[in-house]
């Protein structure tokens, strides 16, 4: 009860900021990229690898916000939903490309090396998880980004992903097993390296 509290006060917040925009507004504008434009930015990097350049895709992202604002219905989609899809979609197109590097031949991150101000183990392991993502096949690696890094429900990712749940729950079902697999000889040192790592590693993976 209280998500969906909180869910409809963000809704309601970002309708208001998308109506000023409207009118031409560019700090209520500003205030909605401040508010999604992180979350757009780790979804790209998670979709198109850590190496790709993720500014085009939250510039085309919110550029079409803009455009769209003065047909803005309130009260119907949420505009984190309506960035992903758009988002998602531009990410896509971007990995259909026949420029466009193969996602079986995506390699590790360039720089293997934690930051210095970061746990060793846990960076490392959070790298690891991170390149065994980028080999799934775009539709699996979307359906694990948007239900477990993004926290969407099955619901919500099906929804923005234009299928049914049952679908979902298939591309889930294939890429967890895929990752496994991938993991398999590294599971136990991985497991024991987020867990030492705690929230530091989590939040290396969410956000890239």
């Amino acid at each position: 009860m209280a998500g969906d509290q909180q869910r409809a006060r963000e809704r309601d917040g970002d309708d208001t900021l998308i109506a000023r925009t409207a009118g031409g507004d560019e700090r209520a504008f500003a205030e909605l990229i401040a508010r999604h434009g992180d979350r757009i930015a780790a979804l790209a990097r998670h979709l198109l690898g850590p190496a790709a350049d993720t500014d085009d895709i939250v510039q085309e992202s919110f550029l079409r916000l803009w455009t769209q604002a003065p047909a803005w219905r309130p009260g119907g989609a949420q505009v984190s939903t309506w960035l992903y899809r758009v988002a998602s979609n531009l990410c896509i197109d971007r990995l259909r490309k026949p420029t466009a590097t193969a996602l079986d031949t995506i390699a590790e991150p360039a720089d293997p090396r934690p930051r210095p101000d970061q746990d060793h183990a846990a960076s490392r392991a959070a790298m690891r998880v991170e390149a065994a993502l980028q080999q799934l096949p775009p539709r699996q690696r979307m359906a694990l980004v948007l239900c477990h890094f993004e926290e969407l429900s099955n619901i919500e990712a099906s929804e923005l992903m234009g299928i049914t749940v049952e679908a979902l729950e298939s591309l889930l079902a294939r890429g967890r097993r895929t990752l496994r697999h991938a993991l398999e000889d590294e599971r136990a040192w991985l497991i024991a390296a987020l867990r030492d790592g705690g929230m530091e590693a989590g939040r290396e993976i969410r956000h890239g």
